[in-house]
């Protein structure tokens, strides 16, 4: 779902980003308020569980793959405003360091997992878990949270590449960006949501709110966090990160985030301004989460190390400019 460079229009990339800093900025308003000193580095430990998450590619039947976000999981826990920047943090730095979605759509990335996402997903938590109020059936609630939640990203994902054909097309007639309109790219990225991955970010949801509530009951009822919880987290945290080579075994491209020869072969043309466009030419420090000539595997384990270091480090600096404030039930 992370839309590459030059899929998108300049135009479309400054229309999205301008649609999610309004966003970004009541989210900071809202966190700042209501989020403790304390409590400001939870949001730093869920957004390294969701780069975590999304280096856990899922093949599906036709080659194409996609992961789970994890951004209905912390609105659920810490609510959809820290999820926003949690996930938008995760987004912004696995674009600038590891070429994984487009520096331009960082904006339409990020509106679409961080923003769509966890929003639609904790409305749908909040209004069946008034209904579905014992805890078996809580847990229903938070995996069609995280379905819903999911399938709304990848619906204007779809839009948003679907469009592009109709409104950017060169004097040959042929489309400069992502060049498949709505008929072809709304049933693409749908089909493999409504199926398989959307499954996967229902299940990690209730998978992970489950070990939360479990290990570490507090931060549900928003009281300090205890040294047993924090090393269980961490623990997980740990042993995911030794697994992440799984998602190497899934060899596809994921839909829509082609490379130009992939695209050439598969729509007969590459777009010019996919080939040629602003910041084309841009190479990520370890691209596809890979270092230099070390074996493929343990580049993506050493990424995941330094995803989750920055995630955690840059959310624990927040916090120690804040001031220390009483805020517990």
């Amino acid at each position: 779902m992370h839309i590459p460079e030059n899929y998108l229009s300049p135009s479309t990339c400054a229309v999205m980003t301008a649609a999610v800093i309004p966003a970004w900025t009541y989210c900071a308003k809202k966190v700042s308020k209501e989020i403790t000193k304390e409590k400001m580095p939870l949001l730093g430990i869920f957004a390294a569980f969701s780069f975590v998450a999304m280096m856990f590619n899922i093949p599906i039947v036709g080659g194409s793959t996609g992961h789970a976000v994890g951004g209905t999981l912390i609105a659920i826990l810490l609510g959809p405003e820290a999820a926003c920047l949690s996930v938008s943090v995760t987004l912004i730095l696995q674009a600038l360091l590891f070429g994984d979605g487009g520096i331009l759509a960082i904006g339409a990335n990020c509106f679409n997992m961080a923003f769509v996402l966890p929003f639609v997903g904790y409305a749908v938590y909040s209004l069946l878990s008034k209904k579905l109020k014992t805890k078996g059936t809580k847990y229903l609630a938070a995996g069609i949270a995280g379905y819903v939640g999911i399938n709304a990203a990848a619906l204007c994902t779809a839009v948003e590449f679907g469009v592009q054909p109709l409104l950017f097309r060169g004097a040959d007639g042929q489309a400069l960006y992502c060049p498949y309109g709505l008929n072809v790219s709304v049933p693409a990225m749908m089909a493999e949501h409504l199926t398989l991955f959307g499954l996967a970010e229902a299940i990690f949801t209730v998978a992970m709110l489950a070990f939360f509530e479990a290990t570490s009951p507090e931060i549900m009822k928003n009281q300090p966090r205890t040294k047993k919880g924090n090393t269980l987290i961490g623990t997980l945290l740990a042993v995911l990160t030794c697994a992440t080579p799984i998602g190497l075994l899934a060899t596809g491209t994921a839909w829509g985030e082609w490379g130009a020869d992939e695209i050439a072969e598969l729509a007969g043309y590459t777009p010019k301004g996919l080939e040629s466009g602003i910041l084309s030419g841009f190479e990520a420090i370890c691209p596809d989460y890979s270092i230099g000539s070390l074996p493929e595997w343990i580049g993506y384990i050493l990424c995941a190390i330094i995803g989750i270091a920055i995630c955690t480090i840059m959310f624990k600096l927040i916090s120690t400019f804040m001031k220390s404030r009483v805020n517990y039930d």
